[in-house]
């Protein structure tokens, strides 16, 4: 959760409930599944974790099923009443949140390195049996793509906004390129590398990302198609993912 679309009617909350409910029926399966080591988080880019769930902080086999299928003990405080808290506090969260210019991709760096957001594949040994436990982390940015924040001038690292965008569309227009390769040919014209060992763990999902060259209400463009801003963010954003070692990238138009 990063800088909101303030004139669009908010999507995010629907998608995160879809998220969450991803999380209970298919990757946790009451009823169906034992054993499981699925966990959810929410957070917005200036706070710590806001929401979470963790099957894998339940050791005792007997008691995660219990959580689980909410029966026993947590008849009234398991997975079906916990997952309806995790989307009331995310909703409770966009109603006083709002984070204007925040350096989001080195807020990002940082909650990768220092916050238990990634779980590693590990393997587990009893006796003369060894399980291996695969671990599928996703991460899910809500945000209007662009990459601006306040104080540019003290760290432009990571800063990518109306100017950067036009600086490569002006190049492809010069060179006859496509942004693909004007990124090939010059670097400088997207994001430098954040390279990370966790990084070969998640699979980044941005979100909500916005056209602000688009007229909604004649469904016109400003600029030919594959110079427009949302393409280009698309690209600098797929490159920097992929350079960065990042196991997958998907990018969602709002």
């Amino acid at each position: 959760m990063s800088s909101r679309l303030e004139n669009r009617p908010p999507k995010d909350l629907e998608q995160i409930s879809k998220i969450v409910h991803f999380f209970k029926n298919e990757c946790v399966k009451p009823g169906e599944k034992i054993g499981d080591k699925s966990s959810i988080s929410f957070s917005s880019f200036s706070d710590r974790t806001i929401a979470s769930i963790d099957i894998d902080g339940i050791k005792n086999l007997g008691e995660k099923q219990r959580f689980i299928n909410s029966t026993g003990e947590y008849l009234n405080s398991g997975l079906r009443q916990e997952t309806e808290k995790f989307e009331q506090k995310v909703k409770a969260a966009y109603e006083k949140t709002r984070n204007k210019g925040l350096d989001l991709i080195s807020i990002l760096i940082e909650k990768i390195e220092n916050e238990p957001i990634v779980k590693k594949d590990t393997l587990l040994t009893n006796g003369v049996d060894t399980t291996f436990i695969s671990y599928d982390n996703h991460l899910y940015i809500f945000t209007d793509g662009y990459l601006e924040y306040l104080d540019k001038a003290v760290n432009s690292q990571y800063y990518f906004g109306a100017a950067e965008i036009e600086k490569i569309r002006r190049y492809c227009i010069a060179n006859t390129v496509d942004v693909e390769r004007a990124l090939e040919i010059d670097s400088s014209l997207g994001l430098p590398a954040t390279k990370s060992y966790k990084n070969q763990f998640i699979n980044l999902h941005i979100l909500e990302t916005h056209e602000r060259d688009k007229n909604d209400k004649l469904q016109t463009y400003k600029h030919r198609s594959g110079q427009r801003d949302n393409e280009i963010l698309e690209v600098v954003w797929r490159k920097w993912a992929k350079v960065s070692g990042f196991k997958s990238i998907e990018w969602k138009k709002y």
